[in-house]
Formats: C-alpha cells, structure tokens, sequence
C-alpha cells in the first residue's frame, strides 16, 4: 500500500501541476459543453420567416399554428424577390382559392417545413369545405418529457470524450514520459510489482474522470442550460466506469508503441478525435450514411455515449446495461491484453 499510495501521489501531483493539463482536460472540453448548450438553448423555439401576400382562411390558418414570424407584402413580385436574395425562405399568396407557394431551394430544410406546414393547412380547410367528420386522427407527442431540452443531449455525448481524452492522454503520456526519463526502469528495479504501478494509475484516472464528471453535470444543470436527469441516472455509472477503463487501455497501447510525447500525443489523438465524430458527440449518429453506423459501432465511445445517454436523458432501466457493459467490457478485456503483451519498462 506504501508503494500505491507513492505512485499515486506522484501521478496525481504530476496532472494538476501541469496547467496545459489541466487547461486541456476541464477548461477544453468544457468550452464545447458552454458554446453548444448556448447554440441550441432555444433550439425549436425559435419561429420560421414567412412572407404572404393577401388575405383569407389559408393565411389566418397559418398564422394560428405559431410557427412563423408573418411578413406581410403588398405585391408577389415583391415577396418572391425577397425570397430569391434569400432574405426569405418561402412566400405565401392567397387570391381568393388560388394559393401560390414559393420558396428558395437553397434552404431545403426550412421549405420542405414550410411545405408540410401549407399543405396541411389547405388539407384540413379543403376537408372542412365538405362538410365532412375526418376519417383518420393523429394523436402525436412525444415519448420523453416535456421538458427535454437539447442540453441533456449535448452532456453525455462531450462528457465522454472528455473523460476519454484524458484517460488515453493520461496513460500514454505518463508510460512514454516515465519510461524516456528512466522512471520505469527504477521502479522495476525496486520490490514494486507490475499491478501496483497499473492500479495507481486507474485509480487517479478515474478519480480525475469523476471529477470532470461532476463538473459538467454542475454547469450543465445551471438555470442558464437546465440539464435534468431522469429516475435512472445512477445506471450510467457502470458504464461510465467501464468506458473509462476502456479508454485507459486505448492510452497504455498508445504509450506502448510510442517513444517520445510528442508522437504519444499524435496517435492518441488520431484515434480519439475521429473516433469523437462517428460515434455522435458532437452531431446525431441517425444523420450519418447508414454504412458509416455501422462502422460506428466498432468504437467504445459509440457505447459509451449510447449507454450513458440511455440513463441520463431516456430513463432506461437496468436491462439497457446489457449492451454497452458487454462491448466495453470485451473492448477492455481485448486491447488490455494486447497493452500488456506489447508493454515494454525501457526503450
């Protein structure tokens, strides 16, 4: 325990007296938690431009469904103008039964919006024209609760590349730097064994992850965002804990191959950084080609940020562990036995 606790204090006294350290594994991440939490704080609030010409039942209908801020015009010509210098996305003209829709194709998603939107207000005014009950009825809503917002699924997925940013830098730096200084070489003379060395520094891995943790789940939940967890948040630690020990394997096979910090740092982030974007920290998986998904799947971080947000935002319960406790476990167990296979005490 002697020899645990010295190693752990040299490693934890080497993380928080290095600033460019510390800068890269709370202040870093944090920015893009702050930055993407402020972009969609309102996501979904905000009301669609629309430019309508004349008067009637389509445009007063359109008008009573609140998703769009009105811009009245006096000619066509004119709003259609507007729409093509692109200060406008579509324009809406009633003259008596005639409605003309036009709307600019470079903004494909806001007009094919404002196309269901026109076309289900004409539907249900021609339905009405015939004095007729309505053969079917949409009962919508949706499955979380009404006070989702974007924040809580902004947290889980840069929470965990956060924690696996620095538990592979954090292995992989340490083992190249303790092994190019000699440090390794001491230890291995000295009655320390192998495990000792490897235990300390899971454990101020972890440590150090907890507390990131705790910090983006206490500014995400400020009144500015407003970050909820749901009944079952306690379910994600598993895999939390999971993650980052797979994470640590990933970093101490990087600083097994590698022999100076400067290359340590090159392969950790050629893993981490492109493992972040097919794996929907910072956008959705659902909006990749569904042959990238698959791909997806192969990276612990996938896993990761499924299992943590199935708990945080969805409220699953303990039968969604399954899944991603397996992955990271075997993703753990595999690479952690080639880190060991290939681990070296000196160049």
């Amino acid at each position: 325990m002697t020899a645990f606790r010295s190693l752990a204090l040299a490693m934890l006294k080497g993380f928080y007296r290095d600033k460019a350290t510390l800068f890269f594994t709370f202040v870093f991440p944090l920015m893009f938690l702050v930055v993407f939490g402020l972009l969609f704080r309102d996501a979904g609030a905000e009301k669609i431009d629309l430019g309508v010409v004349g008067k009637g039942p389509v445009i007063e209908g359109l008008e009573r469904t609140g998703a769009f801020e009105i811009e009245r015009h006096d000619s066509l010509s004119d709003a259609v103008a507007k729409v093509r210098e692109g200060d406008l996305p579509a324009v809406v003209a009633e003259d008596g039964d005639e409605i003309t829709y036009r709307f600019a194709q470079s903004d494909q998603t806001q007009a094919g919006t404002i196309s269901g939107i026109v076309q289900g207000v004409v539907s249900q005014l021609n339905q009405e024209a015939t004095q007729q009950a309505p053969r079917f009825r949409v009962d919508g809503s949706n499955v979380e609760d009404s006070s989702l917002k974007p924040i809580q699924y902004i947290t889980p997925g840069i929470m965990s590349w956060g924690v696996a940013v620095t538990a592979v830098f954090g292995a992989a730096l340490t083992l190249v730097s303790w092994r190019k200084k000699q440090v390794l070489r001491r230890i291995r003379l000295a009655p320390v064994h192998a495990s000792t060395v490897l235990t300390s520094r899971v454990v101020v891995t972890i440590g150090v992850a907890i507390v990131q943790a705790v910090i983006f789940l206490g500014i995400g939940a400020l009144p500015l965002f407003g970050l909820q967890l749901t009944g079952t948040w306690a379910l994600a630690i598993p895999v939390f804990l999971l993650g980052i020990l797979a994470f640590f394997a990933i970093g101490m096979l990087v600083g097994a191959f590698c022999k100076t910090e400067e290359a340590a740092t090159g392969a950790a982030n050629i893993v981490v950084l492109p493992m972040a974007f097919l794996s929907g920290t910072f956008f959705p998986v659902d909006q990749m080609p569904p042959w990238m998904q698959s791909i997806s799947l192969v990276f612990p971080l996938r896993h990761m940020n499924d299992g943590i947000m199935d708990f945080l935002v969805r409220g699953q319960g303990p039968s969604a562990l399954v899944m991603p406790c397996l992955v990271l476990a075997a993703f753990v167990l595999a690479v952690g036995a080639i880190a060991a296979k290939v681990f070296q005490w000196e160049d």
